[in-house]
């Protein structure tokens, strides 16, 4: 899966771009596959009874339980193992604080072009940070994802320009293009922004 994103346009001196199509950038980030976490079972027994102990089916018959698994919390080793990452706090322009996020940086040309298409999850507080040295208009696809994203397009500024919704691609996503303007492009699941109030004209805080 590692060459499922590829870079189709590239804007004047800009190395190929993963997930992104189009832009004037060379700087880009490695992806990691998401680990899938495995359930633990628990064996249970259902005690038998006999019929010479007709009362043993009310008082002596138990019923098993399950012993709850724990499920591990992911960390940026597990996720995106040889990225470097950062956390993302999202503002209004008032300072109203709305939520925030853990996210992998793509910032090499392998990095941008194979984004999150060799991931097949993403937990609800992680995302993928795509960095550039200046703003450029963008273009970012679908290509072999397996899940829909929030494409969020952020100027120099840290200020959201654009909101992207792509749901996930019904075929290989090649046709499934989404056009912004800014400096970074920052990914999350698909109608992220919608659950957690955040919006165009809202600013991230995060350090590099």
């Amino acid at each position: 899966m590692r060459d499922r994103r590829e870079l189709l346009t590239l804007l004047a001196g800009t190395a190929g771009l993963a997930g992104c199509l189009e832009s004037s950038s060379d700087a880009e980030t490695p992806a990691a596959e998401t680990p899938a976490d495995s359930p633990t079972e628990t064996d249970a027994s259902t005690p038998t009874t006999t019929d010479s102990d007709p009362t043993a089916t009310q008082t002596d018959r138990a019923t098993a339980e399950e012993t709850p698994t724990d499920t591990e919390t992911p960390t940026p080793e597990s996720l995106f193992p040889g990225y470097e990452t950062t956390e993302i706090a999202f503002a209004t322009p008032e300072g109203e604080q709305l939520a925030s996020i853990t996210a992998a940086l793509a910032e090499t040309t392998e990095e941008w072009r194979l984004g999150l298409s060799d991931t097949e999850s993403l937990p609800e507080d992680w995302g993928m940070l795509f960095v550039d040295d200046s703003v450029s208009d963008r273009r970012f696809w679908m290509k072999e994802m397996d899940f829909g994203l929030d494409m969020l397009f952020v100027d120099d500024e840290k200020t959201i320009t654009s909101i992207s919704h792509a749901p996930e691609p019904e075929g290989d996503g090649r046709d499934d293009t989404y056009n912004g303007r800014g400096q970074y492009v920052l990914e999350v699941n698909y109608r992220w922004t919608e659950r957690n109030g955040v919006s165009e004209g809202d600013v991230l805080e995060f350090e590099l």
